[in-house]
C-alpha cells in the first residue's frame, strides 16, 4: 500500500471539463450522440504500399544473422513460444527493409500479419497508433472480457465510458492479440514505434512480456536517437552499419558507373549506412550540378542521419515553389487522407498537379495517402521551409477540419499555427485534454494541457493547466516530466487550489524517488492549503498523507497530518476514514484502547461493498493493526478482485503488499511469496521503486522463514539499505526476518540483539508487534528475560485490547515461556488449544515446539514425541525448513531412529504465478476469467493447469466467524467442464505432463484444504 495510492493508481477525482459539442478526436457518430466510432477511412491501418512496397529500391545485404534471429522468433511462435524483439538502430540503417522481409517469411509460412507505423504527428493523439494497429479486429472485442473490451472501446472511440484504465487497455491489448492468434500463428509488426504515442507503446510492450504459451511473434522496430526510447523487458536487437563487403556490394548495385575516387568517398561517408549509400551514390544521377566531393566534405562531420537529410533537402530545394508548398502540406499532416491534403494545397493556391514533380522523383508514393519515400524526406520536406509557410499550412489544415470528429487534429494544428498566447486555442487544447482523458491516453493529456498552458493568456489559468499537466504526466510513468511541471506552476500562482495540486503531484513522484517521510510532508502542506475551502480534496491529501507517514514510520509526521484532521468537518462519506486514521495515530502513541474501536467499525464496514478503495485500503491496514488477519485478508481479496476486473492496475502492487502481509502472519507462506512475486514485478513494471522495494522486503522474511539463508542475507543486503528509508515498517519486517533466522538455528544471542532493534525501533507498534513473542522466547533462551519484560508488556496491553484469540495465544506463549511448572504447562496447553483452533499453521507449530520443548526438559517423554512430531510435520507442510530441523534435532535427542520428513504437498512445488492460477482454478473460474484477472493470455494459463477444478477451500474456523459479509468471489461451478488451455473443452487422449499432474495435485489439494 502507498501513501498516495489513489493518485498513483489513477483515481484522483476531479470534476469533469465539460466542453460543447466535443466528441473523441477520431469519432464519428452513430447510433446516436454517445456512440462514436473511427472513421475506416482515416484510421484504416497502412495498405501495403505504405508499409513495404517504397523503400526506394533498398535490398537486404549483409544481415544473414539478423534474418537466422527473426526467422527463430517465428518458428518459437509456431511451437506456441510467445516472442519479442525489438529492432535497433539509426535512421536509414535498414530497419523497415527487415520488417519487410519478415513480414514475408511469416506470410509464406500461414501467419496472420498486423502491422502499423509510427507516424510523429500523431505521437499526441491518445491510442492513435494502437487503433491504427488493430482496427481490422475490432469485432472481436465481443469476445474479450467485458471490462477489458469496454477499456478499447472507450480508447478507440467507439463508447463513452468514463476514464478508462491505461493498464486495462493494455490487458484488452493482450486478451485481443492472443484471441487473433487462436486461428493461426500470429506477426505483430510496428515500425518507428517511438513515434506511436505513449499508450499504445505501452499497451503493445505490457503484451509483448507476456506471450508465454501462445503462437504470437511481436517484431518492433524503434530509431536510435539522442533521447533513447526505452522498451523495458523485450529482447533488443541492435543493427548497426554494413561491413565494408557488404556496403560496397549495396553500392555497387545501385551505382554500378561510379569512379573509384567518388566510390571511395561514399562509402567512407555512409558509414555502412544503406540509405546513405543508395542516397550519397545515386546524386550524380539525379543533377550535373551538384559537387559531390564538396558535400561530402562540407557535412562529413554530421551523422549519417543528418548527412541523409541533408541530401533530400537540397533535392528538395530544386523542385518548383508549388511543389515544395504542395509538399509541406502533405509533411505538416502525414496521416491526412489524400482528398484533406489537396485541399489544403488548393486552399493555398496550389492544385493537385503540384505534386506530380516530387511523384516524378520519387520523394512521394500517392495512394489514399501522400506517402514520402523515408521519414527522413518528410522532415526536410517540412524543416526546409520558413516558419511563416509552416504557420500557414497549419492554419490551412485547422479550416479544412471543421468537423467534429477532427476537434484533436484541430487543435493541434491550431497549436502549431500558434505563434503567441491564444486563449481560444488553449481552450481547444483544453478539449483535447479532456478527450484524451476519456480514453485513458495520460502522457497525451499531459501533453495537450502543458501546451495549453503555455498559449494561456492568463496567468492563473496557465498555472492551472500546467498542474493538470504535471499530474497527468505521473500517471503517464513520467516523473520527472511531473517534478517539473509542478515546480513550474508553483512558480506561476499563489493560489491555493492550484498549489495544493502541484505540491500532490509533487508528493507522488516523492513517495517513488526520494521517500515516503518526503511524501507526507508535501501532502500535509497541501491539505492545509485546501482545508478550509475545499474539503474533498483535503480528506484525500491528508489520507495520503497518513498513510505515506505510516509507511515511513514517520509518526510525528502522522501526527501532524492527524492534528489536521480534527481542525475541519471532512464530508459525510469520509467519516469513518478519518475515524480511522485518528485512531491509527492513538495506536502508534502507545494508546490502543480507544483505537481498535474505530479501525474495526472500518473493517466491518468494508464487506459490504459500499467502500471506494481508499477506504476499503485503510480498513485493510487497520485490520492488520489490530491482529484481524482474517478480515483484512478478505477485505484485500474483494479489493485485488476489484482492481483486476476494473483496470485499476495501478493499486495491485499497494493491494498485494497489504494481503502479503496478511498471509504472512497467518503462516500462508506459499500464498505470501505468490502475492510477492507478482507484486515486485508489476512495481518494476511501473517504475515504482519503493513498493518494490516493499516487496522485495517481505520477500526477505519469508525466505528466512523457509530457511534459504544465503538467498535471505543476499537480498537483505541489496535491499535493506534502500528499504530503511523508502519504505521502514516492511524493512523492519525484513529484519525481523534475519532475527528469526537466527532464532530458528539456536543464535540465540545474535537473534536477541537484532530482536531487540526491531521491537524497540519506530515501527514497533505496527506490524511489528507480532515480533515480541520472537523477542521473548530470544531473551528466554539466552538467559536474560528481563530484556523482554517492557516489549512483553506492551504486547500484553495490546493483546488486551485487540481481543484476538492469535494474539491471546501468543501472549500465553510468551508467559508460559517466562513461567515455571505447573503454571507453565497451563499456559503452554491453553496457548495449543487457541492456535489449534483459530491461529495459523505457523503459529501453531511454534507454539507446539515450544511446548514439546518444556516437556522434554520436565523428561515427559510420551507427550514431548507427540507435540514435536506435529510440530515438525506443520513446519515441513509451509516448507519452514530450518524450524522443522529443530524440531527433529529435539526428537533425536530422545534416541533411537530420527523421525521421517514427510516432505512438501505439491502446492511447494509451483512456480508464484502457477500458485495463482490453482487458487483461481480452485474457485472455479475458467482459463479466460483467470487470465483476465492476471493479466495473461489463456494458452499461459493453460500451460499451467489444464482442467478447472472444484469447488474453493472453506474458510478457517476463525475466519468464519470473524466474516461480517460473504465473500464477493465468484461461486465455483457445480459441474465444471474439463478445458483446454484456451477454455473450449479438453480434447479426447491429450497427454499430461508431469508439470500439469503436479498442478492437478495441488488444485485437488487446495480445493479441499
Amino acid at each position: 500500500m502507498t501513501a498516495a495510492c489513489g493518485r498513483r493508481a489513477g483515481l484522483r477525482k476531479r470534476p469533469p471539463v465539460v466542453i460543447e459539442g466535443a466528441v473523441p478526436w477520431s469519432a464519428e457518430r452513430r447510433n446516436g450522440p454517445h456512440v462514436q466510432a473511427l472513421p475506416r477511412n482515416l484510421n484504416q491501418g497502412p495498405t501495403e504500399a505504405h508499409v513495404a512496397g517504397y523503400r526506394g529500391g533498398m535490398s537486404l545485404v549483409g544481415r544473414d544473422d539478423e534474418l537466422r534471429r527473426i526467422e527463430r522468433l517465428l518458428a518459437e511462435a509456431r511451437a506456441e513460444r510467445g516472442g519479442a524483439l525489438v529492432v535497433r538502430g539509426e535512421a536509414g540503417v535498414g530497419k523497415s527493409v527487415l520488417l519487410d522481409r519478415a513480414v514475408s517469411v511469416a506470410k509464406s509460412e500461414g501467419f496472420q500479419v498486423v502491422r502499423g507505423i509510427g507516424v510523429e504527428s500523431d505521437s499526441e493523439l491518445a491510442y492513435g497508433g494502437l487503433h491504427q494497429l488493430l482496427f481490422p479486429h475490432l469485432d472481436r472485442l465481443k469476445t474479450l472480457p467485458e471490462p477489458q473490451a469496454a477499456a478499447l472501446r472507450g480508447a478507440f472511440g467507439l463508447a463513452e465510458n468514463g476514464e478508462p484504465s491505461r493498464f486495462l487497455i493494455s490487458a484488452g491489448t493482450l486478451a485481443l492479440l492472443a484471441d487473433i492468434a487462436e486461428e493461426a500463428p500470429l506477426l505483430c509488426v510496428v515500425d518507428d514505434l517511438q513515434w506511436f504515442d505513449q499508450g499504445s507503446a505501452e499497451a503493445l510492450l505490457f503484451a509483448a512480456r507476456r506471450f508465454g504459451a501462445d503462437p504470437v511473434a511481436m517484431l518492433f522496430a524503434v530509431r536510435e536517437t539522442s533521447m533513447p526510447f526505452e522498451t523495458p523487458g523485450v529482447e533488443v536487437l541492435p543493427l548497426s552499419g554494413l561491413a565494408a563487403s557488404d556496403a560496397a556490394r549495396v553500392l555497387d548495385e545501385h551505382a554500378p558507373d561510379l569512379a573509384d575516387p567518388l566510390r571511395a568517398r561514399v562509402l567512407e561517408e555512409s558509414g555502412g549506412n544503406p540509405l546513405a549509400i543508395i542516397e550519397l551514390g545515386s546524386i550524380r544521377r539525379r543533377t550535373d550540378e551538384i559537387d559531390l566531393s564538396d558535400l561530402a566534405g562540407t557535412v562529413g562531420t554530421l551523422p549519417v542521419p543528418a548527412r541523409v537529410q541533408e541530401l533530400f533537402r537540397r533535392q528538395i530545394a530544386e523542385l518548383p515553389d508549388a511543389t515544395r508548398r504542395a509538399l509541406l502540406a502533405a509533411a505538416a499532416d502525414s496521416t491526412a487522407p489524400v482528398e484533406t491534403v489537396l485541399h489544403v494545397v488548393e486552399a493555398l493556391g496550389g492544385a493537385a498537379a503540384d505534386l506530380e514533380p516530387a511523384e516524378r522523383a520519387t520523394l512521394v508514393c500517392i495512394g489514399t495517402r501522400v506517402v514520402f519515400r523515408h521519414p527522413l524526406v518528410r522532415a526536410a520536406a517540412y524543416r526546409g521551409e520558413p516558419l511563416h509557410r509552416r504557420v500557414e499550412v497549419h492554419r490551412a489544415y485547422a479550416d479544412a477540419l471543421m468537423d467534429d470528429t477532427d476537434a484533436d487534429r484541430r487543435a493541434w494544428h491550431l497549436a502549431a499555427a500558434a505563434t503567441a498566447p491564444d486563449e481560444t486555442v488553449a481552450v481547444e487544447l483544453e478539449g483535447a485534454a479532456e478527450r484524451a482523458r476519456h480514453r485513458g491516453g495520460a502522457m497525451a493529456v499531459s501533453l495537450a494541457y502543458e501546451r495549453a498552458g503555455r498559449l494561456s493568456v492568463d496567468a492563473k489559468l496557465k498555472a492551472r493547466r500546467i498542474a493538470r499537466a504535471a499530474q497527468a504526466a505521473f500517471d503517464a510513468g513520467k516523473p520527472d516530466r511531473a517534478a517539473r511541471l509542478a515546480a513550474e506552476a508553483l512558480s506561476l500562482t499563489a493560489d491555493p487550489d492550484i498549489r495544493a495540486e502541484a505540491i500532490y503531484a509533487q508528493g507522488a513522484v516523492a513517495y517513488e524517488r526520494t521517500s515516503p517521510r518526503t511524501d507526507a510532508e508535501l501532502t500535509i502542506e497541501a491539505g492545509a492549503l485546501v482545508r478550509d475551502t475545499n474539503p474533498e480534496h483535503a480528506a484525500l491529501t491528508l489520507y495520503e498523507a497518513v498513510h505515506a507517514a505510516r509507511h515511513g514510520a514517520a509518526h510525528d509526521l502522522l501526527q501532524r497530518a492527524a492534528d489536521l484532521l480534527r481542525e475541519f468537518t471532512p464530508p459525510p462519506h469520509w467519516a469513518a476514514v478519518v475515524a480511522a486514521l485518528l485512531a491509527w495515530e492513538d495506536l502508534f502513541s502507545g494508546h490502543p484502547k480507544p483505537a481498535v474501536g474505530p479501525m474495526r467499525e472500518l473493517l466491518d464496514a468494508a464487506p459490504a461493498g459500499d467502500l471506494d478503495l481508499t477506504h476499503q485500503m485503510t480498513a485493510g491496514i487497520g485490520g492488520l493493526l489490530i491482529a484481524a488477519d482474517d478480515e483484512a485478508v478478505t477485505v484485500s481479496e474483494a479489493m485485488l478482485a476489484h482492481v483486476r476486473a476494473t483496470g485499476a492496475l495501478g493499486w495491485v502492487p499497494y493491494v498485494l503488499n497489504m494481503l502479503a502481509v496478511a498471509r504472512l502472519l497467518r503462516g500462508e507462506f506459499a500464498d505470501a511469496r505468490a502475492h510477492v512475486a507478482e507484486g515486485a514485478a508489476v512495481s518494476a513494471e511501473f517504475g515504482n521503486a519503493t513498493e518494490q522495494l516493499a516487496h522485495r522486503s517481505l520477500e526477505v522474511w519469508l525466505h528466512a522463514v523457509s530457511g534459504e539463508e544465503s538467498r535471505c542475507r543476499y537480498l537483505a543486503a541489496a535491499v535493506l539499505p534502500d528499504a530503511q528509508s523508502r519504505h521502514r515498517v516492511n524493512a523492519e519486517i525484513a529484519s525481523w526476518g534475519l532475527a528469526m533466522l537466527d532464532l530458528s538455528v539456536k543464535r540465540f544471542e545474535t537473534a536477541l540483539e537484532a530482536l531487540e532493534q526491531v521491537c524497540r525501533g519506530p515501527a514497533r507498534r505496527d506490524v511489528l508487534m507480532r515480533a515480541v513473542p520472537d523477542l521473548v522466547e530470544a531473551a528466554v533462551r539466552s538467559g536474560a528475560p528481563d530484556r523482554a519484560r517492557e516489549a512483553l508488556a506492551e504486547f500484553t496491553h495490546w493483546s488486551a485490547q485487540v481481543d484476538r484469540p492469535v494474539t491471546t495465544g501468543l501472549e500465553l506463549r510468551c508467559r508460559a515461556l517466562l513461567a515455571d511448572g505447573d503454571e507453565a504447562e497451563a499456559l503452554y496447553s491453553e496457548a495449543v488449544r487457541l492456535h489449534a483452533r483459530c491461529g495459523g499453521p505457523y503459529d501453531h507449530a511454534r507454539t507446539r515446539l515450544v511446548f514439546g520443548e518444556w516437556l522434554r526438559r520436565h523428561r515427559r517423554r510420551t507427550e514431548a514425541r507427540a507435540h514435536l512430531e506435529a510440530a515438525a510435520a506443520g513446519f515441513e507442510r509451509i516448507g519452514a525448513t530450518l524450524w522443522a530441523e529443530r524440531a527433529h534435532g529435539e526428537l533425536a535427542a530422545f534416541g533411537g531412529a530420527r523421525t521421517e520428513h514427510r516432505g512438501t504437498g505439491p502446492l511447494a512445488l509451483l512456480t508464484p504465478q502457477e500458485l495463482q492460477v490453482v487458487h483461481l482454478a480452485a474457485a472455479g473460474y475458467t482459463n479466460k476469467q483467470i487470465a483476465a484477472q492476471l493479466y495473461l493470455s489463456p494458452r499461459t494459463v493453460g500451460h499451467h493447469t489444464t482442467r478447472s477444478p472444484g469447488p474453493s477451500r472453506p474458510p478457517r474456523p476463525c475466519e468464519a466467524e470473524s466474516r461480517s459479509a460473504p465473500s464477493k468471489r465468484r461461486p465455483p461451478r457445480k459441474h465444471p467442464k474439463p478445458r483446454t488451455a484456451s477454455g473450449r473443452g479438453l480434447s479426447p487422449g491429450s497427454g499430461m505432463t508431469w508439470s500439469s499432474m503436479t498442478t492437478q495435485r495441488a488444485v485437488k489439494r487446495v480445493s479441499k484444504s
